[in-house]
Order: structure tokens, then sequence, then C-alpha cells
């Protein structure tokens, strides 16, 4: 019987794979063809690639400031229910009540915005003025105002751009915008943060409790 030559026998002796074609296949550089016979594929940089990381792509998020209690809060200005500019300066010299609340029309904002005005004449009688901020438009707010009847100014911010600025902290592990008021006296100095986002109404008590010291 015919014997097979030792090169069919011993391939991988004869035929040593080479350490350089392994390091290049692993970093996806083309090799020249295997002159082996045992070895006949070609390998070829794969035809998709992990993107090479850019500087935008690793952009740090921005930071925000907490208002705390004493500081001065940043200044805005906002459109209210009837689209006119309305500048936080506007109100120095009198205390102001500044309530951000997660949106119009649901069961617990309804709730907050009706007790904010059953107890208007006691905040107009502590000589304060009253916001609500949210983000809903213009149309939303004119629309919540009338059908409640509220007397005081609602701000639309769109982008929640100020409530980033003032640090109001998000609820239900950032699914819900937070339901905070502070309370800034005439200097324009927060004396009080009150932050309750399942018991709406009990910010009316807190707040008009403040003003009442003050």
């Amino acid at each position: 019987m015919a014997s097979l030559p030792l090169s069919a026998k011993l391939p991988h002796l004869l035929h040593p794979k080479s350490p350089k074609s392994s390091l290049s296949h692993s970093l996806g550089i083309p090799t020249k063809p295997s002159k082996s016979p045992f070895c006949p594929l070609i390998f070829r940089r794969p035809s998709s690639s992990l993107p090479t990381p850019t500087h935008s792509s690793r952009l740090k998020p921005l930071v925000f400031a907490k208002v705390t209690k004493g500081t001065v809060p940043p200044a805005f200005t906002l459109k209210d229910q009837e689209g006119r500019n309305v500048s936080l300066s506007k109100f120095k010299g009198k205390p102001v009540v500044v309530y951000f609340y997660p949106a119009d029309e649901t069961p617990g904002c309804t709730k907050q915005a009706c007790a904010f005005r059953d107890s208007y004449e006691k905040f107009k009688k502590a000589g304060a003025e009253v916001i609500g901020i949210s983000s809903n438009d213009t149309t939303s707010h004119k629309n919540f105002a009338k059908k409640y009847r509220l007397p005081f100014t609602l701000l639309s911010d769109e982008g929640e751009k100020v409530r980033k600025e003032w640090g109001v902290p998000a609820d239900l592990f950032g699914a819900l915008p937070g339901r905070q008021t502070y309370v800034l006296d005439k200097n324009g100095v927060v004396q009080l943060i009150y932050n309750n986002q399942f018991q709406p109404e009990k910010h009316i008590d807190e707040t008009l409790k403040l003003l009442q010291s003050l």
C-alpha cells in the first residue's frame, strides 16, 4: 500500500501558522493568501468596524447649581398665559411664591392650583405674588387658567431650562417632574423651599405660614 508523503502527515510541523498572520487577523488587517494547501482562506477587513471615539461623543453632561435657602436664585424671563414676557426681577420689592409643578390638567396639579386660587386673598393680604411654572406651552396655560379661574400668573418653561437652573429635583427616578415651591422675600432671597409631590395642597399651608412670619 502506498504511503502518504511526509508533508501530508505532518502539515502542522512543515507549515506552522505564523504568529504575525494571527495578529493581523485579530486587528482586521488584510494578509496575503497562505501558500499551504490546507489553509486556502484569505482574511479581509470586516465590512464594518466600531467608530473611533471623538470629542463630541465624550461630552460631559451640564451640571446646574441647586438653589438653597438664603441665596438669590437665577433670574429668568418666561412667557405667561397671555404670551407676555414676565421677568422675576419685576416682582422685586415684594415677597414672591414660585411653585414648579409637573403639568396642567393632571389631578395633583389641578388640586394645587385650585388651592392657591382659594387662598389667593390671603397671599394678597401678605403682599405676595404667586407664580406657577411648568413646561406646558402658553396655550395650555391659558386654557388651564380659564377653566379653573386662576387669578395668578402661569409661566411656560418649555425645555425646562429654568427648572434645571434652579435645581428642582425630579421624582420617581426622574420620570416625574418635581413639585417644589420657593418663597422669596422682598429682596429676592429664598426663605423657604418646600417639596411634596403627593400632597400638593400642603404647599399652600407651608408658604402662608412662612409669609405670615416675614
